[in-house]
């Protein structure tokens, strides 16, 4: 589990609830067919490509990000691109992971 998770760039274990009480945007990174075929209510669509277009727009909000996908491989890519530029970012993985907190 170790291994899984560091390779889809979740890291340690998170206090999501925390961070979402922390006023955190959450950001699930599928294409929009993806997204409109089931998302979680609380997330806003950002596709993966483009994740780097939007790194302006989402400091300037100065709040955490919380990112999801299909299986946690396309969150991990765009946790890092966040992070590389200075955002606090976390990988949530699979977006149904979000329906176990209070969004």
């Amino acid at each position: 589990m170790g291994f899984l998770r560091s390779l889809f760039g979740m890291g340690p274990s998170v206090d999501f609830q925390l961070v979402i009480n922390n006023g955190a945007l959450i950001y699930d990174v599928r294409s929009a067919a993806e997204f409109e075929s089931g998302h979680n209510p609380g997330s806003k669509n950002l596709p993966l490509e483009k994740v780097k277009y939007q790194i302006t727009k989402i400091k300037k909000m100065n709040k955490p990000v919380i990112v999801c996908c299909k299986s946690g491989a396309r969150s991990g890519q765009a946790k890092s691109i966040l992070k590389e530029n200075n955002i606090e970012a976390y990988n949530i993985g699979r977006w149904q992971n979000l329906n176990k907190y209070e969004v």
